[in-house]
């Protein structure tokens, strides 16, 4: 092992590492297969430049997974030095992410990429001239603290391929050029401005500037953990018994070609679902796992519903199932059934018997519990095994009332491992169909309470010739019987890896208790907004791609005692709406202001941006707002009492119109309460010399006398108060009566209304909403997807 990590660390100081970072490397086992194998990859071995050493390094840490085929092409690229610098190489990175695994157009790559490119000396000394003059003014007053990072980031917008250590020397020179040797004032650190007080109030929400959780996953491959096809030949586990050696699974040599062979070496999967309900974000998890892996390596991925508990299933969970698969952006390598296999898993039970490995028993379930108990054999067990082919046979044909025998396998009753009290394998089931009895195996991911029936249903990994069985951390004591049986039948052992649950804050996974809020109407449906469903999720305007940047970013973990914040869902949430969603104008709860010196009839169309950083010569980045005499602000934005750390609206005191112009306050009408206000005087400063503090979004009469679009806006939060309701005993206390508020008629901007079943919106200082299916040609409805920033309190995850 010395020499391995010896051999390992020159390798990595070949290519420039310096020594304390290739130590460091060796310490993190990912990286380390990672860069290794990037290395054999660019063909390095032998060493090579530390520039492109570097770049190496980068790609070994920050690959983009989903595009893992494309990823020797980009080694040649850096090998051969048509990708140079480190801000080609980010532009790669983007450029692969979102082609994936698509064929790679070169043509596009290299433009991307800024491939042959050359930016002279000269362009750069002229780009960063431009920039000086630009900004010569803060740097004359700040001198030496000017932040060095945004002029190389102004110049980079300019010179985007331009060598970095050559942009350094040039804007390092024509600082000194501009102001000359450093004085001791320059060294002194600057004095910290006080932070000015946001307003106390929801409705100023400003996006929070929140820096991503650090996690390694999010920057590696998460599915390096699992072995390749051709690995699979080692110790799987080992199982012990009371009464003979111990177990040690694994596949011989003969049986993993043979394995091989069938399979084309690709990697399968299975993603098996119940259809007795919806699916929620912790299925989210298990695609990422299922699905994900056998993308990553270039397999397949089942879809195999578990239909062993008729009575809980519908098609309509089925076709939900299909459909969210999809949406979450993955293909099914193929789609099955349980049932598909009850056949051939009933000729694998009769080998079972042949074999010596299974009887047929009489006990009741009370006798099998006791006896379970007391670690004592059935007086069944060892009865002759022509005796069990004939009972089993005549379960079969009907022969034998319900409950008055099962099959089970002969394991080890005196274990201490309860799973291999030699579990049920079939049990007798009434038929709904022909009035026959039909025997019904029951599966390990179905919702039947009888968990000693699992397995038979672990047979059907071998029927579809699975490379991996990936599972949640509750079977892990089940790996025992699971090898125990594969082994007594001489069949392939797929790997097996079990993973954590994913659990989130302030709601509830289980099925029963989702059903539960469903059936008893404590929600409206399977797909009401405040439930982790994914259904709900889609509905409130979640995609599918900030779910799964929020479970890569949880990573492949097996620390199963964690609870993941749901702040860190909402916060990938806000990243991708925060590029994707369009700003527009909305009032919830409008307060009418007539602004006194604007004309009666006047409207003047205004523009505004749908997005932040909108160029001004690209008109389709900007949408028109009507602005008039009377126009509505939040009611929540005007005081009569003004205070200093207030930014809103109060008598005498000016504020800026977002995209408008600046207005002051000069009356105020009351309600006979004295206390109410009804209305607001005021006046706008057309020139824009007022230089107001707080800017309020708005939205106008689109013309005299008539009101602005009304909408209906659903405001979603947390279904529960309690960071963990499912453990409590009375958890539909802990419901949150705010959990959904609903306001009927806010004001929206005319554009609002050629909103379509889908949209999604920023409301500028409200947060982020999407269409919801509830909306009409007569009114849209909107439902909120999340805060524009968290609300609650931070620390855990």
């Amino acid at each position: 092992m010395v020499k391995e990590d010896s051999n390992v660390l020159d390798l990595f100081l070949k290519i420039g590492l310096d020594e304390k970072t290739a130590k460091n490397t060796l310490a993190n086992n990912k990286v380390t297969t990672n860069l290794t194998a990037v290395i054999h990859e660019a063909a390095v071995t032998d060493g090579c430049d530390r520039a492109v050493g570097n770049l190496l390094y980068t790609v070994a840490t920050k690959f983009p997974a989903n595009a893992l085929n494309h990823r020797p092409t980009l080694l040649q690229y850096i090998v051969s030095t048509k990708i140079k610098t480190p801000a080609q190489l980010e532009a790669a990175f983007s450029f692969l992410a979102s082609t994936a695994s698509e064929n790679l157009k070169a043509h596009d790559f290299e433009e991307a990429c800024g491939v042959g490119v050359e930016v002279s000396k000269e362009d750069i000394e002229r780009a960063v001239s431009e920039v000086f003059e630009e900004k010569k003014t803060n740097i004359l007053e700040q001198r030496y603290r000017i932040n060095v990072g945004e002029l190389f980031g102004h110049v980079r917008k300019k010179l985007p391929w331009a060598d970095p250590k050559v942009v350094k020397e040039v804007v390092d020179l024509e600082l000194y050029k501009l102001l000359g040797e450093r004085t001791a004032a320059d060294n002194e650190k600057p004095v910290k401005k006080k932070k000015e007080k946001p307003a106390k109030t929801e409705d100023k929400a400003k996006v929070e500037e929140t820096s991503a959780p650090k996690q390694s996953e999010e920057e590696l491959n998460p599915y390096l953990i699992f072995p390749t096809p051709e690995e699979n030949y080692k110790v799987h586990t080992e199982v012990y018994f009371s009464d003979r050696p111990v177990l040690r699974a694994c596949n011989s040599k003969e049986l993993l070609e043979k394995h091989l062979k069938v399979t084309g070496g690709k990697v399968l999967t299975r993603f098996p679902p119940e259809p007795n309900g919806f699916l929620h974000i912790g299925h989210a998890k298990a695609m990422f796992v299922d699905f994900g892996l056998a993308k990553e390596r270039g397999g397949g991925c089942y879809l195999r519903f578990d239909d062993t508990n008729p009575e809980a299933e519908k098609k309509e969970y089925i076709d939900h199932i299909k459909e969210i698969v999809g949406w979450m952006g993955w293909e099914p390598f193929k789609i099955t059934y349980t049932s598909d296999y009850f056949q051939d898993l009933y000729e694998l039970a009769v080998e079972l018997i042949r074999r010596g490995h299974a009887y047929v028993d009489h006990q009741t379930p009370d006798e099998v519990k006791e006896y379970r108990e007391k670690k004592m054999n059935s007086p069944w067990r060892d009865r002759p095994i022509e005796e069990s082919l004939r009972l089993f046979d005549e379960m079969k044909k009907g022969m034998i009332d319900e409950g008055k025998a099962t099959l089970r396998m002969k394991q080890d009753m005196q274990n201490d491992n309860f799973n291999m009290y030699d579990l049920i394998a079939y049990r007798i089931k009434a038929s709904f169909s022909d009035n026959s009895l039909l025997i019904r195996m029951q599966g390990i991911n179905g919702a039947s309470t009888q968990v000693m029936i699992m397995p038979i249903a672990l047979l059907i990994l071998w029927k579809i010739s699975l490379i991996q069985y990936l599972c949640t951390l509750e079977f892990e004591t089940r790996r025992a019987s699971y090898y125990w049986l594969l082994d007594a039948l001489g069949l392939y052992q797929p790997f097996v890896w079990e993973y954590s649950r994913l659990n989130v804050s302030n709601t509830v996974m289980s099925k029963r208790k989702l059903n539960r809020l469903v059936t008893e109407n404590w929600v409206d449906g399977w797909d009401d907004p405040r439930l982790m469903t994914l259904a709900g999720l889609q509905r409130r305007g979640v995609t599918s791609t900030a779910i799964n940047a929020f479970v890569r970013g949880i990573g492949i973990t097996r620390s199963d005692s964690s609870m993941i914040q749901l702040s860190r869902l909402e916060y990938h949430i806000r990243e991708e709406l925060n590029k994707t969603a369009a700003r527009t104008l909305v009032v919830l709860n409008p307060l009418k202001v007539v602004i006194t010196n604007i004309e009666a009839g006047l409207v003047m169309d205004l523009d505004a941006k749908k997005w932040p950083e909108a160029p001004a010569d690209d008109a389709s980045s900007f949408y028109k707002v009507p602005f008039s005499r009377v126009v509505y602000i939040e009611r929540t934005d005007f005081r009569l009492k003004d205070s200093k750390d207030y930014y809103g609206l109060a008598p005498g005191k000016s504020v800026l119109l977002r995209y408008a112009y600046p207005i002051k306050c000069t009356d105020v009408i009351l309600a006979d309460d004295k206390e109410t206000v009804l209305e607001i005087r005021a006046e706008y400063d057309p020139s824009k010399t007022t230089k107001p503090k707080g800017v309020l979004h708005w939205v106008a009469e689109p013309s005299p006398g008539v009101d602005p679009l009304k909408v209906e806006v659903r405001l979603f939060d947390r279904l529960f108060r309690s960071e963990n309701p499912a453990e409590l005993d009375d958890w539909l206390s802990d419901l949150s009566p705010e959990s959904k508020v609903v306001i009927q008629n806010a004001y929206a901007v005319p554009s609002v209304s050629k909103a379509t079943l889908g949209d999604k919106f920023q409301f500028e200082r409200l947060g982020y909403f999407a269409v919801d299916k509830d909306s009409t040609s007569e009114k849209l409805v909107f439902n909120r997807t999340v805060t524009l920033r968290d609300n609650y309190a931070k620390g855990g995850r």
